[in-house]
């Protein structure tokens, strides 16, 4: 879940690799270093943002036209200047920054430790950056790359890594197995990155490091190779990545800038999908896989997080409509089990970066089992959506806030059109249905700006609550998950303990919590369960909770009912949940700024988890 960054060419590295350090640091900012090649090999590395790293090289890095990057969450050893990378071998030889966890460390370090090696640090990648060389010193005539192949042939785990050689001082050593790296070519030079976001300044023609590749790179040429030292075919994919997305423009926050830019993330996500008229839904990531979902048993819906319940809303969607069986499962888990697959299944993969490593080893193990394997992500070029047999692009722009906001809508909002464009080739909806919600869909950007514009009310609110210790968020068919999201959003970045939960089983143990401290977040729109939610908001009163509650504008029966009221465009059921979450969003946003929280990069998360 780190962030790597690397560049080699004519240019003063420093400013590169500080500029792209800053562009990641919504990977990890527990801490952050740089090495650079200038004659000699020189580290420089600090606990706390990149900021703070930066502060503390000023005036010692000024030379240098080679280095490499790190910033930071930590998984071995806690953040501390001696923990934080890049990390440099007992003699000197080699300086490595890593993202990834080595599995057998343990036994390789005490394997090196046999032949006289120390340690300063906690971390497993220090042993790595010993292991490599270990295996340079046995032969005058080692290059580094071979020294790197060497060493990656002991590891278990996951990494993506570059190296510097202290005597090679002309050499970027690079080299990917499920964590992702790309490289960026440019004229004379080269950059590295965990992802496309700090190159996009410089280039657009990138190549992304597939499992077990090694590129070697010098300001003259690049190879690229596997462990097995094979020689791998270069595929240059383009880049398209607005820079000023990447900046925060007029907002304090990003993710506050995420939450506005909604209404034009949905559009965004359905334009050129949606026929004017409403008549059809155009999907052509899909085409050569829909006579497959056609005939699907089942369809098993895969993520994590926020993702998982985007995944919940579409179970409810593609029962409802497309008439199939759905299941939906945590990545972390489904892994682990025996799930029983077959050909007849289809696995829908969510994965916001398109590299989140639990979701990868799902997608492997139903490929094995011979499903059809679609993905829904955000990143062009990806892991996800290289490996899938299928899929479809959210088009929700660059999240750098860590807590998802628009790449939640946007994934609810293709899972909307693929439910619905299958339900429309099974024959399961009436045309005049099918139009109604294609057009109900159409409409939610308009809805979403109008509740945008009445976001003070929704700070008032937050004002009242921002000193709870707990909260308890409800909701009932296509807006339970809401309430799960809502729930999540809180913690995530205020700190506060809250849970979500089906409203209907409130009766079955959350109700014990109920008191006079216990905010009660209800979604309640007009629909189907409304008698029943508002029962179960009456029996929140009757012990003296805090009710606020989310309704569709003009509602007058809970008014006098609740503590708090949330209003929100009229809307389908089907396409509620679109509209429902944003002002749990603005909340739980509004909540953490009083509490002094930092929203964009909240303690002990990062945004693309890429280790288990």
């Amino acid at each position: 879940m780190c962030g790597i960054v690397g560049y080699i060419g004519d240019k003063k590295a420093f400013p590169i690799l500080i500029g792209g350090l800053k562009r990641l640091e919504y990977r990890g900012y527990d801490s952050a270093g740089v090495a650079l090649l200038n004659g000699s090999l020189e580290n420089y590395k600090k606990k706390g943002k990149v900021s703070d790293l930066e502060a503390f090289v000023a005036g010692k890095a000024d030379d240098g036209t080679i280095g490499i990057g790190h910033t930071r969450w930590a998984t071995h050893g806690e953040p501390s200047d001696k923990n934080a990378h890049p990390h440099v071998s007992m003699n000197g030889h080699f300086s490595i920054v890593h993202n990834g966890i080595i599995e057998n460390y343990a036994q390789l370090k005490r394997d090196l430790e046999t032949h006289g090696y120390t340690f300063e640090s906690d971390t497993d990648t220090e042993v790595l950056a010993n292991l490599i060389e270990y295996f340079y010193l046995q032969d005058n005539e080692m290059t580094s790359e071979a020294a790197v192949q060497l060493a990656l042939s002991k590891v278990v785990g996951a990494y993506g890594i570059a190296v510097l050689c202290k005597k090679e001082t002309e050499k970027i050593v690079v080299a990917r197995k499920g964590s992702p790296l790309v490289v960026g070519l440019g004229s004379g030079e080269y950059f590295i990155a965990s992802d496309a976001s700090p190159i996009a300044e410089y280039t657009n023609q990138v190549i992304y490091l597939n499992d077990e590749d090694i590129a070697i790179l010098q300001k003259d040429g690049f190879t690229l190779s596997n462990v097995q030292n094979t020689p791998v075919s270069l595929k240059i994919s383009n880049i398209d990545m607005e820079i000023g997305a990447m900046d925060k423009g007029d907002y304090d926050y990003f993710m506050l800038k995420e939450i506005h830019e909604q209404p034009k993330t949905i559009e965004e996500t359905f334009r050129g999908r949606l026929q004017n008229d409403y008549s059809e839904i155009v999907l052509g990531g899909l085409l050569n896989v829909f006579p497959k979902i056609e005939a699907a048993k089942r369809i098993v819906i895969i993520g994590c997080g926020t993702s998982w319940h985007a995944g919940l809303i579409a179970e409810y969607l593609f029962e409802e409509y497309a008439q199939v069986s759905v299941e939906v499962e945590y990545a972390s888990e489904f892994r682990y089990r025996k799930p029983v697959l077959s050909s007849d299944d289809v696995v829908i993969l969510i994965s916001q970066s398109g590299e989140t490593a639990d979701t990868l080893a799902a997608l492997e193990l139903a490929k094995s089992k011979g499903a059809t394997v679609i993905g829904i992500c955000n990143v062009v070029g990806s892991t996800l959506s290289r490996e899938t047999e299928a899929g479809v692009y959210t088009h929700a722009g660059v999240e750098i806030g860590v807590a998802s906001t628009k790449a939640f809508t946007a994934q609810v909002t293709v899972l909307t059109m693929i439910a619905l464009k299958l339900a429309k080739r099974k024959g399961t909806i009436s045309n005049d249905d099918y139009k109604m919600l294609v057009k109900e869909l159409a409409e939610i950007p308009e809805k979403g700006r109008a509740i945008l514009e009445d976001g003070e009310k929704i700070k008032v609110i937050a004002e009242k609550y921002h000193e709870a210790v707990n909260a308890l968020y409800l909701g009932r068919g296509y807006l339970f998950p809401v309430a799960l999201e809502g729930a999540l959003k809180l913690k995530e970045i205020s700190y506060i303990h809250a849970e979500g939960y089906a409203a209907g089983e409130m009766k079955h143990g959350p109700i014990a919590l109920v008191d006079s401290n216990l905010p009660v977040v209800v979604v309640a729109p007009q629909d189907d369960y409304y008698e029943k939610v508002v029962s179960n908001i009456q029996e929140v009163k009757a012990r003296k909770g805090n009710v606020i509650a989310i309704v569709t504008e003009g509602d007058k029966g809970l008014k006098e009912m609740v503590n708090d009221i949330i209003e929100i465009p009229k809307s389908h059921p089907a396409v509620a949940p679109l509209l429902a979450v944003i002002p749990l969003q603005l909340m739980a946003y509004h909540i953490a700024l009083l509490k002094g929280c930092n929203v964009d990069q909240p303690r002990n998360l990062a945004k693309s988890v890429t280790v288990e």
